[in-house]
């Protein structure tokens, strides 16, 4: 059979990618548009340790899937605050009509040796990381059960799987990730 004559595979629907500014939440919204799906481009455009703020990254992406001939919105919503993590899911329902996947790839570092490490640089990555999977996909959750379907991907680590020296906040909030992905 001539694989050119196949439909791409997520033709009509809808996927949320955190993260997405840059790396390889940028890839995976471009991956995903490449293969038919409308892509929210979720990010802040904040710096690896989550501080400031910058619509370019995710208006970027949006602006390369266009150009591809995709179909983009940008979200620049924080996934580490319950309202926000909505207004994302949300995001995809008013620009899209559906949500049919989440991919929470969202996340920061605050490396610290864990007796100097402060309750700022704790809550900050664990907010980011394991509340942030937690939120929006508790967001798209409501929709997937009503539609009958729904997929999520989150991204874990090694240092959350098997440690890291200087990232215990890091580790605990993906190994985190791990379990919430097996409940």
């Amino acid at each position: 059979m001539d694989d050119s004559k196949l439909p791409p595979m997520l033709e009509g629907k809808v996927i949320v990618v955190t993260g997405a500014g840059n790396g390889i939440g940028r890839d995976f919204a471009l991956a995903m548009a490449a293969e038919g799906a409308s892509v929210v481009v979720n990010d802040l455009g904040t710096s690896a340790s989550g501080e400031g703020e910058d619509a370019g990254p995710a208006q970027r992406v949006v602006d390369e899937i266009r150009a591809r001939g995709g179909s983009a919105v940008a979200s620049t919503d924080s996934v580490a605050d319950w309202h926000s993590a909505n207004r994302i899911v949300k995001a995809a329902i008013d620009a899209f009509g559906r949500i049919d996947g989440v991919i929470n790839n969202a996340g920061i570092l605050r490396d610290r040796f864990f007796h100097k490490m402060s309750e700022d640089e704790w809550d900050a990555v664990l907010k980011v990381h394991l509340y942030g999977s937690f939120y929006v996909s508790r967001a798209a959750a409501t929709h997937f059960k009503e539609q009958e379907s729904g997929v999520f991907v989150h991204m874990t680590s090694t240092s959350g799987l098997i440690g890291n020296f200087g990232q215990a906040n890091y580790a605990a909030a993906k190994l985190g990730v791990a379990a919430l992905s097996k409940s």
